[in-house]
């Protein structure tokens, strides 16, 4: 019994020590000494239980620590006491820590007797069930260890392997220290060498959009041409910095639009793309109940007021559905597409919402007993169809939509039959702290690279940003700041090896990874304490 606790408590405290490897502390070396330190301890368990146990305890302590955003989240209703924010902090990362259980199970059972295939197997099976947890009951993505290296030249390797298999090179990289600390060499130095030739290997080049004229044809309306042959695109991202505190206040609607509209009638009067965060209009953009065209209309035309004539504004805003066409009975979390004089051009509904956030699970239970969801209102909202491209009319080219959320789930944050130029991304960020919002941003900037598609975000407090398709951020708004972002939209990256294929890439990976510990484990057996 006293045996296994010293090697649980340091599993939690590597785990704790991991947490500071994410966004905002960034201190990503942690999280390959983390790792080092796990796997010595799962390399010390003297059973699959115990190794288990080890796993789950470094899972419990990451999450606690990087998931704190979530316990801010309840302080913005009063529904429900804020110190439950924490519980379900706890109550979530002890779920989600079973995930690197797993994963150090499989490193204990097929690496016991070699450390080489306990290696292997912890890389692969991290790859693997990281995909799980951003699979099972709707999935929960949020931070994969991968995520650590955003701002290290390895992002690259992801338009390769995907997230979850940049996650499990961060495995293998950090393992190889701890087989370093061993004295053996031969791993580290293979680890090495495919970091380096995944890093060196080249990203596809710009291309022109398909839905933009060629750079030897005149552009429509004396567009400029950049020196890539791609017409410069201006685009304007706004930020408010309007808190949660306020956003949905009786009265305040009013100052929402005069933040909104000071920030977008700044500048030169040339044609541009308007992004504003989600649900930056609080009221209706859409009601199918009867007679409500007129104020929709309105509402419409309101947020419109202060486009120039060749303009288009992006915004996140709510739709009401009716069946019966005279009572509300469900909503939609909304991107609306819409021209000056409200004239609208298209329209994307939020399809992965946020359990307890934009829908209570199990409603009739959970309402009885005093819980409800954390965003304002009583109605669930509906989810939407998934990933989809809409082409904008003129010289704008073809958008992806993912809003908020939605974007952490890495291989479905794109539509691979009619590939978008590139993805807005509106969020609210405004209720997660201090570090949901950086955190959420480097989620973004992997989507980006692994896809090759510039990524917009537009976020009411921070942190907007315009990211190219290499994942790199070209301009931020800083959080809890007001502003706009005016520049040139990147072009897209031709399709990457994980635009084509998705995550069976890091999953054939993962398992391959597998395969070989099993086969190195079966082959040669000595105590590795």
């Amino acid at each position: 019994m006293m045996s296994r606790i010293p090697h649980s408590l340091a599993a939690l405290g590597a785990g704790l020590v991991s947490a500071l490897a994410f966004e905002p502390v960034g201190w990503w070396p942690l999280m390959l000494l983390a790792v080092a330190l796990l796997c010595e301890s799962i390399a010390r368990s003297a059973s699959l239980w115990r190794a288990l146990l080890v796993g789950w305890a470094f899972g419990v302590g990451q999450f606690l620590i990087g998931l704190n955003w979530i316990a801010t989240a309840f302080t913005f209703q009063a529904a429900m006491p804020a110190w439950l924010g924490w519980i379900a902090v706890l109550l979530l990362s002890l779920y989600l820590a079973i995930y690197p259980a797993m994963a150090a199970g499989l490193a204990w059972r097929f690496g016991r007797t070699n450390r080489t295939a306990l290696v292997l197997a912890l890389a692969g099976g991290w790859a693997i069930t990281e995909w799980l947890r951003a699979t099972m009951f709707t999935g929960f993505a949020w931070n994969p260890i991968g995520v650590a290296l955003v701002d290290t030249p390895l992002l690259g390797a992801s338009r390769w392997i995907g997230t979850y298999g940049l996650s499990g090179l961060t495995a293998m990289i950090g393992a190889s220290l701890w087989l370093l600390a061993r004295k053996q060499w031969h791993v580290p130095a293979i680890t090495a060498a495919a970091a380096v030739v995944v890093w060196a290997l080249p990203a596809p080049a710009p291309v022109a959009p398909a839905s933009l004229p060629p750079s030897d044809a005149p552009s429509p309306g004396g567009s400029e041409v950049s020196g890539a042959g791609v017409p410069i695109r201006s685009i304007r991202i706004v930020q408010p910095n309007i808190g949660q505190q306020d956003k949905w206040r009786e009265g305040f609607e009013d100052e929402a639009y005069r933040r909104l509209e000071r920030l977008t009638m700044k500048g030169a009067p040339e044609p541009r793309l308007v992004f504003w965060p989600e649900a930056a209009v609080t009221e209706p953009l859409s009601d199918e109940r009867r007679g409500a065209e007129r104020i929709v209309f309105e509402e419409r035309l309101r947020a419109t007021r202060t486009l120039g004539a060749a303009d288009l504004l992006v915004t996140g805003g709510i739709g009401l559905s009716s069946t019966n066409r005279r009572h509300v009975d469900g909503a939609t979390n909304s991107v609306f597409v819409m021209k000056p004089l409200g004239e609208l051009v298209g329209r994307y509904d939020k399809a992965h919402l946020v359990p307890y956030g934009e829908y209570l699970p199990m409603r009739p239970i959970l309402s009885a007993i005093g819980l409800s969801r954390l965003a304002p209102g009583d109605l669930d909202f509906n989810p939407g169809p998934g990933a989809q491209s809409m082409q904008l009319p003129g010289d704008w080219g073809k958008v992806g939509f993912q809003l908020c959320y939605e974007i952490i789930f890495s291989g479905e944050v794109v539509d691979r039959a009619d590939r978008p130029d590139f993805i807005f991304n509106p969020s609210n960020d405004a209720w997660f702290g201090r570090w949901g919002p950086p955190q959420h941003l480097a989620q973004a900037r992997l989507r980006a690279a692994e896809e090759g598609l510039p990524v917009i975000r537009s976020t009411p407090t921070g942190i907007s940003a315009l990211v190219d398709g290499h994942g790199r951020l070209r301009n931020a708004i800083p959080w809890q700041q007001a502003g706009f972002i005016d520049a040139a939209l990147p072009a897209p990256l031709g399709p990457t090896l994980f635009a084509r294929a998705g995550n069976l890439v890091p999953l054939a990976l993962g398992f391959l990874m597998l395969i070989a510990a099993i086969a190195l484990g079966r082959r040669r057996r000595y105590r590795l304490i």
